[in-house]
């Protein structure tokens, strides 16, 4: 049976093969002028992992397992540091079971023998946390990471409000499909979206597809259902309300901290028929940046909108590292789309942006395809392939990373230009260089969502320290620019302590409250969002 890999993205097939690592080891010696040997892969049999410190009572024992890859799997997210300690075989504080519940009752009696012993319980959906959202905290006595994987349905369809109600631990590439008879999809689509499930995008605030207007989990929900230490949270199915703060509102982007969430009604819609695509050259990032201004303060609402500084550009769609690069795309399921790109063009170009009018592409779904041709289309194919090429470089020495943020237009510039000097300035002190890379993922009418990329050769051995280093000093920055910690990417244990200082202290008290009602005796992720 096909496993998840424990350190790579993707299944234990998706791992890159001696002869893939050689060629990226080349490469890269070449861009870093040194020599670079490759270290073999780990293997599950290699696992070394501390004997389990909990056994579950006989009758919840036909669903948890001790298995050392389901552990090792099932101990960290995916971001770099997450990689490189599973790579090299680190695992110091493994979760100690994995369950995988088939039903509420089951989540229930599991949550009920936690509340009992005092075991911690981490709420588990697809694993591609990049913030340290399911790791074990080091202090627990024993920990249960509970698997929603098994909760996979689509249990109700609504055709006329055009809404679902789903099981939480559905993948998306499941949940598209199980859709499509209906001819209707959530159109929710993250870079995690193959090892992601909805209950983790509704618990994380994931971002998606979306560039502009639905750009977060929050705008498909009209209700949640969650399992609780204390009872079962089931909000009314409501197009939208004015009874007071939103119960939804308070379990999206809860982190697993209240309970877990078991199954949600959804918005979804007709699947798009009608595309339209361009790609717009720019001279500079910030003539791009103001085309993507006036688009975004238009409300022309494209579904995509990225703009890529010429480092991204280059490296993602082929251009020659000296002009940026915006994507624009339009899609509807009822409406042709060439008269909002042709506005939204008319935008970039009174901007300085420059696109031949044979390269917008059009399509009605009679067959032609927009957005999988010429810059847009090698840029579509570098973002789906830019989590299995961080496989390649595990174990080189290479430190590479994302972080991501937002701020209004007034501020934009001056926190770009504050965000690069210290990724430069930690990468030339750890690395002796190195490359910093900027697009924007989201856009608003009152601002962007920058998105930075940094790489450099760190000394191998020393791979987490430099990481750590170079995070901590570029969150720093951020923050002292007056961005946000985190714009869909969540806080986790990662950036917890940026988040402590972004929320009102007042805010946090009050999440304490919720907990203790909650989850009294504080099993569910502790350390995420407050403390225990």
């Amino acid at each position: 049976m096909a496993k998840r890999s424990f350190w790579a993205w993707g299944m234990d097939s998706d791992e890159p093969t001696v002869q893939a690592k050689q060629e990226a080891a080349q490469r890269l010696s070449t861009i870093y002028g040194v020599p670079l040997e490759i270290i073999p892969n780990p293997r599950a049999a290699d696992l070394n992992l501390k004997p389990p410190r909990i056994k579950p009572p006989k009758s919840l024992e036909a669903i948890c397992t001790t298995d050392p890859q389901d552990r090792a799997s099932h101990t960290y997210g995916r971001n770099y540091e997450d990689r490189i300690r599973a790579f090299n075989l680190d695992f110091p504080n493994p979760t100690d079971m994995v369950a995988y519940p088939r039903d509420e009752n089951e989540i229930t009696a599991l949550l009920d023998w936690c509340s009992t012993t005092g075991y911690t319980a981490i709420p588990y959906g697809g694993g591609s946390s990049v913030v340290g959202g399911v790791e074990p905290p080091e202090d627990s006595e024993g920990t249960l990471t509970i698997d929603l994987s098994e909760l996979n349905r689509l249990l109700e369809v609504d055709e006329v409000s055009r809404a679902a109600r789903i099981q939480a631990g559905i993948y998306g590439p499941d949940l598209d499909s199980q859709l499509r008879p209906y001819n209707l999809t959530l159109r929710h689509f993250p870079q995690s979206y193959e090892y992601s499930t909805l209950g983790g995008w509704i618990a994380t605030r994931s971002g998606g597809h979306y560039a502009t207007n639905h750009t977060h989990i929050d705008d498909f929900v009209e209700s949640v259902r969650a399992v609780t230490p204390t009872g079962i949270w089931e909000s009314r199915r409501l197009p939208g309300s004015g009874a007071g703060p939103s119960p939804d509102r308070l379990m999206i982007g809860s982190e697993g901290i209240f309970g877990i969430i078991t199954e949600a009604w959804m918005r979804v819609q007709a699947r798009p028929r009608f595309r339209a695509s361009a790609g717009v050259v720019f001279p500079t990032f910030e003539a791009g940046a103001e085309a993507t201004r006036l688009i975004a303060q238009a409300k022309l609402w494209p579904a995509n909108c990225r703009l890529l500084d010429p480092g991204e550009a280059s490296d993602a769609a082929g251009l020659d590292g000296q002009n940026a690069l915006l994507v624009i795309g339009f899609e509807s399921a009822d409406i042709p789309q060439q008269d909002f790109m042709r506005e939204a063009i008319g935008l970039a170009r009174q901007s300085g942006g420059t696109i031949d009018d044979s390269d917008i592409r059009l399509s009605d779904g009679s067959g032609s395809s927009t957005g999988r041709e010429g810059n847009v289309g090698e840029w579509r194919n570098s973002f789906l392939r830019a989590p299995y090429d961080r496989n390649l470089t595990m174990g080189l020495g290479i430190v590479a990373e994302t972080l991501e943020t937002a701020i209004t237009w007034d501020k934009w510039q001056h926190l770009e230009q504050t965000v690069r000097q210290s990724l430069h300035q930690t990468l030339t002190t750890l690395c002796g260089g190195g490359r910093v890379t900027c697009r924007f993922t989201h856009v608003y009418p009152d601002g962007p969502a920058p998105y930075f990329t940094f790489e450099g050769l760190g000394k191998r051995g020393s791979e987490l320290e430099i990481h750590k280093e170079i995070k901590q000093a570029a969150s720093e920055a951020i923050m002292s620019a007056g961005g946000t910690i985190t714009h869909h990417h969540a806080v986790g244990r990662v950036h917890r302590q940026w988040y402590d200082r972004q929320r009102p202290d007042l805010f946090a008290q009050s999440l304490k409250q919720i907990k203790q009602t909650l989850d009294p005796n504080g099993i569910l992720n502790p350390g995420i969002l407050i403390d225990p």
